[in-house]
């Protein structure tokens, strides 16, 4: 069977939000046979300049009479949120498309058009890191969490951008033909199979970098003391504040409580023992600080949407 895929371009869309996803179906086909049909389109059909300059050739967005309905529609990024007077009429055109297509997503911040259509209300969404709060607060109907790789849905899927639009197409291909097609693909790309949704697109390890020596000078005896008890209190002491105040400096100098911050480094610290596979998650889960496996899970599965057996599992797949 094979299915059509649609993209979704625009004035100004970056050309590797296009070509990473539109290159990996390309390797399935020629993997499995004509898997799927593929199109490049655009509102009103031909030349569309990319932000890059370069101009590509699309096909007018098909209907929602058209007699066959796409199986896929992904609708590509831009460098910045598209806030050009034709969003309206593209995020329309997506709305009456979307009932009739199987699965629905977008790249870096085709996730805005997404929204502007009404595809994500009610649904868990992410997009590029740096505009994922703009999300939120532009349509408070999403759940929005910008630290994820790419989502799924139901039937709606999203990705950071650039090449996070690869991992969720590894994906996609995976669930049509199977991870020994999408693992063969992911090869050809020379790209690691794959990289589970719920990862960090940045590691909060490097992201905290406060302007505040108290809290740096915390933060790094955090990490070189994942393993003991570390209480508000303890970190306050080495920050030499009181509690109130080091819970209020530490929040505005990294976004976050320091309860947060702690399990953040703590998982982070655990992942690459996880997915090594030679320590048992008792052994991690005392090493890196964590009461037991059991809490250690729970903070897995907040903060990665993972489980350790499940990274554990995905890692030992991978080439």
């Amino acid at each position: 069977m094979s299915r059509r895929v649609h993209f979704l371009v625009y004035p100004g869309f970056v050309l590797l939000d296009l070509g990473g996803p539109l290159d990996a179906f390309s390797f399935a086909n020629r993997l499995c046979g004509e898997s799927y049909q593929l199109s490049v389109t655009s509102l009103a059909g031909g030349m569309v300049r990319s932000s890059c300059g370069l101009e590509v050739n699309t096909e007018p967005f098909p209907e929602a009479s058209a007699v066959t309905p796409a199986d896929t529609l992904i609708v590509v990024g831009a460098p910045e949120p598209p806030e050009a007077p034709w969003v309206d009429a593209l995020a329309a055109a997506i709305a009456t498309v979307a009932p009739r297509t199987r699965r629905t997503a977008s790249v870096c911040t085709g996730a805005f058009l997404l929204a502007a259509s009404g595809v994500l209300d009610g649904r868990l969404a992410t997009t590029h890191w740096f505009y994922a709060p703009k999300l939120q607060a532009r349509y408070p109907a999403l759940r929005v969490d910008g630290d994820r790789i790419y989502t799924r849905d139901g039937g709606v899927w999203t990705s950071a951008g650039m090449s996070a639009g690869i991992d969720m197409t590894l994906a996609l291909i995976e669930d049509d033909l199977g991870p020994e097609t999408a693992q063969a693909v992911a090869r050809m790309l020379v790209v690691y199979y794959r990289r589970p949704g719920g990862q960090y697109q940045y590691s909060s390890l490097l992201a905290f970098d406060p302007g505040s020596d108290r809290i740096r000078r915390t933060l790094s005896f955090a990490r070189e003391n994942l393993g003991t008890d570390l209480t508000v209190e303890r970190l306050a002491e080495v920050a030499h504040l009181s509690v109130r105040q080091f819970g209020r400096a530490f929040t505005s100098a990294t976004g976050m409580t320091p309860a947060k911050a702690v399990e953040r480094m703590r998982v982070e610290a655990a992942r690459p023992m996880v997915e090594d596979g030679r320590q048992t998650f008792e052994e991690i889960a005392r090493l890196v600080g964590f009461i037991d496996p059991d809490r250690m899970c729970q903070s897995f599965v907040r903060t990665l949407g993972h489980t350790p057996q499940e990274l554990r599992r995905l890692f030992r797949r991978a080439p």
